[in-house]
């Protein structure tokens, strides 16, 4: 005799007992019959015949239907036939005839316990996590015989087992009722948030989230000093001329134009979706951040291996660092391989435009895929970084026949943004925060 409190899973009432399931039953035997011994007409069952979680069946075959080779497990009417493999499942059904099973299935003969109830509790989240707690094969996890025979399970008096049953029965429907309607809930909050998350970015990429500061600094005079910022880099060789430079403004017939660096000049209302505050300004996403891409996968290469990212990590504003692997970075490319704290990281492949900021106190490496986007001068990124998630969100990115179709370094260059005041950048994506949170 030994105390085996430290086993006991929950406190049961008084009239109860706790028994060992191989004390009722035995996982360790089954009653077998060779195939060539089925009669033609005995119901043959398998495991996809079983549905999961509910105790029900979805077919029931006969030896005629289908091609029997190895042994079976004979079962009778009453049993309770319960799936040996993969116990999460919960294929535990009652057997309406007589019939024949697959070895992964045990057939049991509860004796005095009432069927249903043993059903019950073998479906149960306790002895379904039990199961699975010790069950051994990783890809086809199954219940050892040893570990069955072992377990605890609560016998109530048989009338009140026949009564939980009963109570089973009555709120099952209810409880499918109820579990339908969540669901459907849960599906109308997520499409609603959703719906509310765009108008909230729609309303603050035109400006009409936060009022307007007259006394803020106007979008032209911050692109001016980009424009200024460009030029100092490009007299010292840091970067190249760009022969894509365009200013996009508003003519005296209210349109949009754009004129590149050639003297070209052409009207763009096409591209403008919106009309945008006076304050702002149309800008390509190119002009204001400096780009590109990481580096190609190139077997070792020379330099030093450096742990990288693909767009395999990068996820909507956030990072999965779980598989990060490493690639040999020479001197010369860490400069354009390598993101640093606010950088932007767009997705070129995978899902294209899918795009997060890089926050943290050190550096990483980038893979070709991934575009890095670094402001030429003080930006508020979180902002753009909303701009490129509606785009996403509404299909002017990686959409189906409209948008952006992919983002090469040309496309990604000339997609079209509302630029703010850079105060203004600040106060929408406070505000962004503050009613997305809300939802």
């Amino acid at each position: 005799m030994k105390c085996i409190d430290d086993e006991i899973p929950f406190e049961i009432p008084a009239s109860w007992e706790w028994r060992r399931l191989g004390s009722i039953i035995d996982f360790s035997k089954s009653n077998s019959v060779k195939s060539d011994s089925i009669p033609d007409d005995i119901w043959v069952l398998d495991l996809e015949d079983i549905e999961k979680d509910t105790g029900n069946l979805l077919t029931k075959k006969r030896k005629v239907d289908v091609e029997v080779k190895s042994e079976k497990h004979i079962f009778f009417i009453g049993n309770v036939l319960y799936s040996k493999l993969r116990p999460y499942l919960n294929k535990v059904i009652i057997a309406d005839e007589n019939g024949v099973c697959t070895s992964e299935i045990l057939a049991f003969d509860f004796g005095l316990i009432f069927n249903k109830y043993a059903q019950a509790f073998l479906m149960s989240p306790y002895f379904t996590d039990y199961a699975m707690s010790d069950a051994y094969g990783v890809k086809m996890p199954r219940l050892g015989s040893k570990q069955g025979n072992n377990a605890l399970m609560p016998i109530p008096p048989i009338n009140e087992q026949y009564r939980i049953i009963a109570q089973i029965e009555s709120i099952s429907p209810k409880i499918s009722i109820y579990g339908q309607a969540q669901s459907e809930l849960d599906q109308l909050n997520i499409t609603v948030k959703d719906r509310l998350k765009k108008s909230i970015l729609q309303e603050a990429i035109q400006g009409k989230l936060v009022p307007q500061d007259p006394n803020d600094e106007p979008a032209s005079v911050l692109l001016e000093r980009i424009r200024a910022e460009k030029e100092r880099l490009i007299k010292e060789k840091k970067i190249k001329h760009d022969k894509n430079e365009s200013v996009i403004y508003k003519g005296d017939d209210n349109s949009y134009y754009e004129k590149l660096s050639d003297g070209s000049i052409s009207c763009i209302d096409e591209e403008t979706p919106f009309d945008i505050p006076s304050s702002w300004n149309w800008v390509r996403l190119g002009s204001i951040f400096q780009h590109n891409t990481g580096k190609a996968l190139n077997g070792k290469g020379n330099g030093t291996p450096r742990e990288y990212i693909t767009t395999s990590n990068l996820y909507w504003n956030s990072f999965d660092f779980s598989k990060v692997k490493v690639m040999n970075f020479s001197e010369g490319e860490l400069d354009k391989c390598t993101a640093t704290k606010g950088d932007l990281l767009v997705c070129e492949g995978g899902d294209i435009g899918r795009t997060a900021i890089w926050n943290f106190d050190y550096d990483i490496c980038i893979q070709n895929h991934i575009h890095k986007l670094r402001p030429y001068v003080f930006l508020e990124i979180e902002y753009f970084y909303n701009v490129l998630h509606l785009y996403k969100g509404i299909g002017k990115i990686g959409g189906k026949g409209i948008g952006i179709l992919g983002l090469s370094s040309g496309v990604l260059h000339n997609i079209l943004v509302p630029c703010p005041p850079v105060k203004e950048q600040k106060c929408i994506v406070q505000k962004i925060n503050a009613l997305t949170a809300k939802l």
